[in-house]
């Protein structure tokens, strides 16, 4: 375990530009083996349209590499675009994963939406990881480390020396993540971002989002050790100051434009609604329930 561990997995990000997210396939080189990370259902919130388009280029990428899903991860129930981890799913015939904890995310949501009838027990997915669970994709080891501060049921998974921390640190010219959603926390993202950043420096660091600032290209991979040096939320910072500036500046943020859309989704594991009697699919908003307006 120790060797497989520091062993070099294949990354390949897809940046999907609507939602500023990226999805990422890991693949071992030597068995062909291979996840699938935080996929991308395409909703347009306009027109209520949905489709797998971002979902099959990562399928088109599986089949000309010639790997097999060993796992569809999610890091955690998105805010701001829907998941495909059922659409993949229903393709690779791959089991889904997400950390454990996300069965405190669906009782919270499932008050938020009225909805007594949800399920409110992970069974969404085929596998709840725990903190610290080790797992392996092809013969490297992986590893979960629980993350949350950003939701209540974030985690890494670190495969080899990649880490895929999705929404806990950005670029280094980026920051952080947001920790003002329904169970987010400020102090706890900054413990866990003290936790990831306990792993070795050259460990690779792969984010959930790139929102380009000043305009520049889309990126997605550091290490542990830029983040230490370069990340303006992170250098030289102490937890009372990270705590400071994350409150301060998530009081001036609105909510993400597609989060009643997509936790309504995302707590099912990807599944959209189901048909009513006529056919159609229907998404069901609570009004007033969340704190973030701008009118501007």
């Amino acid at each position: 375990m120790a060797a497989a561990a520091t062993a070099r997995p294949d990354v390949k990000g897809f940046y999907e530009g609507r939602t500023g997210s990226i999805q990422y396939v890991v693949s071992d080189p030597s068995t062909r083996r291979c996840a699938i990370i935080d996929p991308v259902l395409d909703f347009d919130e306009k027109s209520g349209t949905t489709a797998t388009v971002q979902a099959d280029l990562i399928l088109h990428y599986i089949e000309e590499n010639d790997l097999t899903v060993e796992w569809i991860l999610d890091t955690h129930p998105h805010a701001d675009h829907f998941s495909a981890a059922a659409y993949l799913k229903e393709r690779t015939g791959a089991p889904t994963g997400i950390g454990s904890e996300v069965v405190r995310v669906q009782k919270l949501w499932k008050c938020i939406y009225n909805w007594p009838e949800l399920a409110a027990d992970g069974s969404q997915w085929d596998h709840l990881f725990t903190d610290d669970e080790h797992f392996s994709i092809g013969e490297i080891g992986g590893r979960v480390i629980y993350s949350p501060g950003h939701t209540l049921a974030s985690v890494t998974y670190l495969v080899g020396d990649a880490a895929f921390v999705h929404d806990t640190i950005f670029m280094p010219d980026s920051g952080t993540a947001r920790a003002d959603f329904p169970g987010g926390d400020a102090r706890q993202l900054w413990r866990s971002i003290d936790a990831i950043l306990a792993l070795p420096d050259e460990t690779r660091i792969f984010t959930g989002h790139d929102y380009r600032p000043n305009g520049r290209e889309a990126r997605w991979e550091s290490t542990v050790g830029e983040e230490k040096r370069c990340n303006p939320h992170i250098a030289g910072m102490t937890e009372e100051q990270f705590v400071e500036l994350r409150e301060a500046r998530d009081k001036t943020l609105p909510m993400p434009k597609l989060i009643l859309h997509a936790l309504q989704v995302n707590i099912r594991g990807g599944r959209l609604p189901e048909p009513e009697a006529n056919g159609g699919r229907y998404l069901k908003f609570p009004l007033n329930a969340l704190k973030g307006t701008t009118w501007s």
